[in-house]
């Protein structure tokens, strides 16, 4: 079959993927399979297809299956104990009732590490609402802020599972990638508070009507803030220092060295994290413990089919030598690393999912990283990091994140549109802006 002929069935492939998401809002599980079997029957029928889809599956949930898992985990106990609004109330008393957007911002970023953007948003809306009317800062300032402090983690640090399915599919080092992501997410954050205060300053935008103080410790007891914070800190505490320690080249020399490298793998890591999450609770019976864990399970299903069916997409596009096909194209244009960062641009911006984007352009983006010139440790990282910063762009209706912002902070779809939509496109260019020049001193 000709190289155009295959380029025509993915591009289609790819298509239909959007059509069936967006358009039809078929299950994207049901979408990637019926997608996947259709481009592997046409593109690639002397294979053995089931082989190849079989693989593609289970390889990418036997890589980040785990990690999914224990970070839903995490993220059930700190909304359950209210861990999280520890965390808001901290910043609060540090930054005072006038800086709230700051205060929620930053524990927006904090409280984004583990837990997902559309879930930690819902978790603090009615914080973001409570510190609005106390401040009587206009509410799209507030709920915006927070949006995209959880945002910017959340397409850049590879606990989430589109940027650790692309950890597995570029074979990044998950350490570096984690705190790379970290430091890239910063200015991201910071970009959009600015974009997003001038966006609404001098408007007639108002402060949320009052709502009863949601976080009066008369009315709920929360945990200690430094209890709140060790669940999601000691993990990349662990995965970074095991990185370091590969740096430098300290393999199997004693016990200690052994022990921190298990500690510090990112299964163990996080499991770590799961315990220490454990101490927030007050009733640490079998019955509660068994009903966190059931609600963590629950809502990882759902996440675990949809990353691990795009695997399978991804394998079945992999399977073609599409990738290499464009890679040869596509590196005479000299682009680099604008290559992954406009292909899951323009995923996100077509579909709607930043998980869906950068896992379909990670797949794409792997066989052409020896001739983009990428084809190794750090090229490979800032790749991943690449596809990331263009997962962020453009957030619009298409994507559910959007209306969950829309309608938990009780905002008009037109001021989303302006304000928080407007700030993802300068949040991804930023970001990639930081990547390109940090990329032109270690490549």
């Amino acid at each position: 079959m000709s190289v155009l002929t295959i380029s025509f069935l993915v591009l289609f492939s790819i298509l239909v993927i959007i059509y069936f998401t967006s358009s039809l809002k078929l299950n994207p599980f049901i979408s990637l399979f019926l997608v996947s079997l259709f481009l592997a029957v046409t593109a690639i029928p002397n294979s053995d297809i089931v082989k190849i889809l079989k693989e593609g599956f289970g390889s990418t949930m036997g890589s980040i299956g785990l990690l999914i898992i224990f970070g839903v985990i995490i993220a059930a106990v700190l909304d359950k104990t209210g861990g999280a609004l520890s965390i808001a109330n901290y910043m609060l008393s540090k930054t005072g009732t006038k800086h709230a957007p700051v205060a929620l911002g930053i524990t927006g970023f904090v409280a984004g590490l583990p837990i997902f953007c559309d879930s930690g948003f819902i978790i603090l809306s009615g914080l973001a609402k409570s510190f609005s009317a106390k401040s009587k800062i206009a509410m799209p300032m507030i709920a915006i802020v927070l949006a995209c402090s959880l945002y910017s983690v959340h397409c850049l640090v590879p606990i989430h599972p589109g940027a650790l399915a692309a950890a597995g599919i570029m074979k990044a080092n998950l350490g570096y990638f984690i705190l790379a992501g970290i430091i890239f997410a910063i200015p991201g954050a910071v970009i959009a508070y600015f974009w997003t205060y001038m966006m609404t300053k001098d408007r007639d935008y108002e402060p949320a009507h009052f709502i009863p103080e949601i976080i009066d410790s008369g009315q709920r007891k929360l945990p200690p803030v430094f209890l709140s914070l060790l669940p999601i800190l000691l993990p990349l505490l662990l995965i970074t220092f095991t990185s370091v320690i590969s740096l430098w080249g300290w393999k199997d020399q004693n016990i200690f060295v052994k022990s921190a490298q298990l500690v510090g793998q990112p299964v163990i890591a996080l499991f770590v994290g799961v315990l220490f999450s454990l101490f927030l609770l007050v009733d640490k019976g079998i019955k509660n413990l068994n009903a966190i864990f059931e609600t963590a399970i629950e809502k990882a299903g759902p996440i675990l089919i949809i990353v691990a069916s795009g695997g399978m997409f991804g394998m079945v596009i992999r399977e073609t030598g599409i990738g290499v096909e464009a890679g040869t194209l596509l590196s005479r244009t000299g682009l680099g690393l604008a290559v992954p960062f406009l292909i899951a641009f323009l995923m996100k911006t077509a579909q709607g999912s930043s998980t869906v984007a950068i896992i379909t352009a990670a797949s794409f983006i792997e066989p052409m990283l020896p001739l983009l010139g990428l084809d190794s440790g750090m090229g490979r990282l800032f790749a991943s990091l690449a596809m990331g910063a263009g997962s962020m762009m453009i957030s619009h209706a298409n994507d559910a994140y959007f209306w969950v912002i829309t309608r938990f902070s009780d905002l008009q779809t037109e001021v989303t549109l302006k304000v928080y939509s407007t700030a993802t496109v300068i949040m991804g260019v930023t970001v990639f802006g930081c990547i390109w020049i940090v990329s032109l001193f270690v490549l």
